[in-house]
């Protein structure tokens, strides 16, 4: 008897509420059995980013996947940024209102325009509206790709910087997931 009971518990979805304040903007983040998971087939969690994509190779966009989108999620919000650069964070790619249903950006999505239908590319620091991998002036960098599952779908001009989407998601994120490359030019 104690087993079933076990075993039926592993099986039944738990969702939990709660809220979590990250300093700009505050999560209102639905927790499940298993969280929201960002991930790249190109490489690992905290492994270097292959040179193709940065300014050593092609600098196309890498392949994204991302699993267990929390149910209530409208639109997805990208960034993708470096804040060991020497000016202070730098941001290298912001992607905003990917629909709820999708589940990856391909490999050069960005430079591809093969975005998905209804979505948009912000302003980078490098006063572009697409990616711009990385490329260190010197040592080992850390790269951050966070990706923020939202109950809204943003009204905005094209073109949100980091600071403008950051206000404009506030207290609609419902989950956040990132991962974390590194690299050092050759």
């Amino acid at each position: 008897m104690k087993k079933n009971i076990f075993i039926a518990l592993i099986f039944i979805p738990l969702f939990i509420t709660s809220s979590i304040d990250t300093g700009n903007i505050k999560i209102n983040k639905e927790v499940s059995v298993v969280d929201f998971k960002l991930f790249s087939p190109a490489f690992k969690e905290g492994e270097f980013i292959p040179a193709k994509y940065t300014c050593d190779g092609p600098d196309i966009s890498p392949p994204l996947n991302w699993i267990n989108i929390p149910s209530k999620t409208k639109s997805l919000a990208l960034i993708f940024n470096d804040p060991d650069a020497p000016a202070g964070d730098w941001v290298h790619w912001i992607v905003y209102n990917i629909p709820a249903d999708i589940t990856e950006l391909k490999e050069a999505a960005s430079s591809s325009k093969s975005m998905p239908h209804g979505s948009s590319e912000g302003m980078n620091d490098f006063r572009k509206s697409n990616y711009g991998g990385p490329c260190p002036p010197s040592g080992i960098h850390r790269y951050f790709f966070k990706l923020y599952a939202l109950d809204i779908l943003l009204q905005s001009k094209a073109g949100f910087t980091k600071k403008l989407l950051l206000e404009a998601m506030k207290g609609h994120v419902l989950a956040e997931a990132s991962l974390m490359g590194k690299y050092k030019r050759r």
